[in-house]
């Protein structure tokens, strides 16, 4: 799978420009999901130049290269012409709707490939709702 990976508040919290503090697990979840489970990970940041330069040299200090940074392939060269549509898989940025889940349950949800389903308004759900139709995490609360 590929797996396209924001760097500013999805790897390190913001403070861009500055690189800001490694948010937990986040290195170490990347690492693993492309040594053990042999997935192709890419920088798909906002970042361009020397920012972008310093994204990759803070990442690879901590032992995290990536496949190929905001480009498809190791090999593209982005020009001032190309959007930066990027081919793949799964994204996984602070900016998603319902958040950014915790790395762990990044990991779990790939690792298994199930799907991240926020925490509903448990209080303000109807009781009409049949519980097993309710999602998991609404039951956790009953």
């Amino acid at each position: 799978m590929i797996i396209a990976v924001d760097f500013d508040g999805t790897i390190v919290t913001h403070a861009y420009p500055a690189i800001g503090k490694p948010i937990p697990f986040a290195i170490e979840t990347l690492k693993k999901l492309q040594q053990e489970d042999h997935h192709q990970i890419i920088l798909w940041s906002c970042r361009e130049g020397q920012l972008l330069q310093d994204a990759l040299d803070y990442c690879k200090s901590k032992g995290l290269e990536f496949y190929a940074a905001n480009t498809n392939y190791p090999e593209e060269v982005p020009d001032e012409l190309s959007a930066r549509k990027l081919t793949a898989d799964l994204f996984i940025d602070d900016r998603n709707l319902g958040g950014l889940p915790d790395w762990g349950i990044i990991y779990q949800m790939i690792h298994s490939g199930n799907q991240f389903h926020p925490v509903p308004d448990v209080e303000n759900m109807s009781e009409s709702v049949p519980r097993r139709r309710r999602g998991f995490f609404a039951r956790l609360f009953d």
